[in-house]
């Protein structure tokens, strides 16, 4: 848990346990901390005294060094993970990290429980 002795430092990775998250700390808004899903994506609201630096394995639950799967059967994830093969095919290593993105956030947002 974080104390009033420990400041959180904009880019440091909490974990959130109210989410079950790891975000990357952004400011303070209010009473609450604003963290951000490492990676992109929307920011949320959490309780700073219930936040605490991630553990090494909390950091690696969503390895952003691989490429994130399609769920299978889901039409939105092939979608996505068909312009990330025509990106790669193309040598277009932008358009394929953005397909990552858009890959990642729409795993977040639709399949997460």
């Amino acid at each position: 848990m974080t104390t009033k002795s420990e400041p959180l430092e904009p880019g440091s990775l909490l974990y959130d346990p109210a989410t079950a998250k790891v975000g990357e700390y952004q400011h303070k808004a209010g009473p609450y901390a604003l963290l951000r899903p490492v990676g992109g994506g929307r920011e949320w609201e959490a309780d700073p005294a219930s936040l605490r630096p991630a553990t090494d394995r909390e950091r690696l639950a969503d390895d952003l060094s691989r490429p994130p799967l399609p769920v299978p059967g889901c039409p939105d994830c092939a979608e996505l993970a068909g312009l990330r093969e025509a990106a790669r095919a193309e040598y277009d290593r932008s358009a394929e990290t953005d397909a990552n993105v858009l890959l990642r956030q729409h795993r977040r947002r639709e399949h997460r429980a």
